[in-house]
C-alpha cells in the first residue's frame, strides 16, 4: 500500500496522502558545474513535473557549488553518497535536505550512526538505497529479493535504535522482476516511504518499457511513493517518462499531451524535427490539452479534429488547426512561434 508515514524533505512530503513524487539524477559532477545553468536547467525540470533532482556528491571540491545549489535550487536537492561517511556529513553542512546512502558501503555501523545524527541536527531525510548489486555476503542463502527485503529491515531497526524515522526506503535492480518482488515484500514489512524505480535500465526504450512493466505494477498495487526512470539518456527524458507513466495510469493529471505519428514515405513534413525542438517546451506548460504533430495532409486533418491544437505541413508551408479547425498559414520557420502563440490563446 502507499505509505503510512510521510517523510519530509524541506516541506515536501513524501508517503502518506501526498501525490508520487518524480525524481531524477542531475547527469554532470557538481564541481564542475555552472551553477547558473544548474539552475536554470532544474527550474525547466520542475516545469515539466519534477519534484526531487539528486546529485552525486564525490569530494570536498563540491562544497561551494553545492552549497549555492541547496540555496537556489526550485525544488529539493539530495546528496547521493558512497562510502565515505564524512561526505554524508559536509552534504548535510552545505544545506542538503536529505541525503542518500547505503549503509552497507559506509563502513562500521559507528560511521552510520554520526550521519544520521547529523541529519537529526539539520533536520534532514535519509533515503536507505539499496541496490541488488551492493548487498551484503548472503550468509543465509536467502533469494535476492528475501536479501534485499531482509538488510533493509535491518538498517531501519538501526535508524529507529537511535530515534530516526525521517526515512525513506528504495530496492532497486536491473531485473525488473527481482523490483517488483522485493518492493512487494518490503511494503508488507515496513510501513515508510518506498522510491521505487529499475536501476541500469538502458536506454529509452528498454528503460521506458522496463520501468513501465515495474513500476506500473507496483503503483497499481498501491506500492510506491517517489519514482524515478534511470534512462541512459537526458535527465529531461527521464522527468518525461516518469510523467507519462504516472498520466497512463491515472496518478497526475493535466499537462500537454502530445500525440505524433511515426515519419513514413508519405511524410511532407518533418514532424519528428520540429517535435525534438519543441518537446520540452510543451511539457513544461501547464495546460490540459493535446497538440497533435503530424508528418502529412493525410493523417494531419484528421488528428486535427480531436486535438485542442495541431501542426502539419507541405514543403515550406505549416498549417496550424485549433479545436479542429484550420486556423493560419504560414512558413516553416514561423511554425515555432504560431504554436505557442496559438496555445497561449487557449
Amino acid at each position: 500500500m502507499f505509505s503510512k508515514k510521510t517523510a519530509y524533505i524541506n516541506n515536501l512530503g513524501i508517503g502518506g496522502d501526498n501525490p508520487i513524487r518524480i525524481q531524477t539524477m542531475y547527469d554532470s559532477q557538481i564541481c564542475d558545474t555552472d551553477v547558473n545553468e544548474v539552475i536554470r536547467r532544474i527550474s525547466l525540470l520542475q516545469a515539466m513535473g519534477c519534484d526531487i533532482i539528486r546529485f552525486s556528491y564525490v569530494s570536498s571540491k563540491d562544497k561551494e557549488n553545492f552549497t549555492k545549489i541547496c540555496k537556489l535550487s526550485p525544488i529539493p536537492v539530495v546528496a547521493d553518497i558512497h562510502f565515505d561517511y564524512k561526505m554524508a556529513i559536509e552534504a548535510l553542512e552545505c544545506g542538503a535536505p536529505k541525503i542518500r546512502i547505503n549503509p552497507g558501503n559506509i563502513g562500521p555501523k559507528w560511521k552510520t550512526e554520526e550521519v544520521v545524527k547529523a541529519a537529526k541536527d539539520h533536520n534532514a531525510a535519509i533515503r536507505i538505497g539499496l541496490n541488488s548489486g551492493s548487498l551484503p555476503k548472503n550468509i543465509k542463502g536467502l533469494d535476492t529479493p528475501s536479501l534485499m527485503c531482509e538488510t533493509a529491515c535491518e538498517y531501519v531497526s538501526w535508524f529507529e535504535s537511535w530515534n530516526f524515522e525521517n526515512t525513506v526506503i528504495s530496492l532497486k535492480a536491473s531485473d525488473p522482476e527481482v523490483t517488483l518482488s522485493a518492493n512487494r515484500k518490503l511494503a508488507k514489512e515496513l510501513d515508510y516511504p518506498l522510491h521505487i524505480g529499475v536501476t541500469e535500465a538502458g536506454g529509452v526504450v528498454t528503460s521506458s518499457i522496463r520501468s513501465t512493466w515495474a513500476l506500473g505494477n507496483l503503483m497499481k498495487e498501491n506500492i510506491g511513493d517517489t519514482i524515478r526512470v534511470s534512462i541512459t539518456g537526458s535527465i529531461e527524458t527521464e522527468v518525461q517518462a516518469a510523467v507519462e507513466i504516472l498520466r497512463t495510469i491515472g496518478l497526475r493529471k493535466g499537462g500537454i499531451r502530445i500525440v505524433s505519428c511515426p515519419r513514413c514515405g508519405r511524410h511532407s513534413f518533418d514532424s519528428q524535427g520540429f517535435l525534438s525542438k519543441v518537446e520540452n517546451r510543451l511539457l513544461a506548460i501547464n495546460k490540459d490539452i493535446t497538440v497533435a504533430i503530424m508528418g502529412c495532409q493525410v493523417n494531419g486533418p484528421g488528428e486535427a479534429k480531436h486535438a485542442d491544437v495541431a501542426v502539419t505541413g507541405i514543403g515550406n508551408s505549416t498549417f496550424i488547426y485549433k479545436n479542429g479547425e484550420l486556423l493560419t498559414k504560414v512558413t516553416n520557420d514561423d511554425a515555432e512561434k504560431a504554436l505557442f502563440d496559438t496555445i497561449e490563446e487557449l
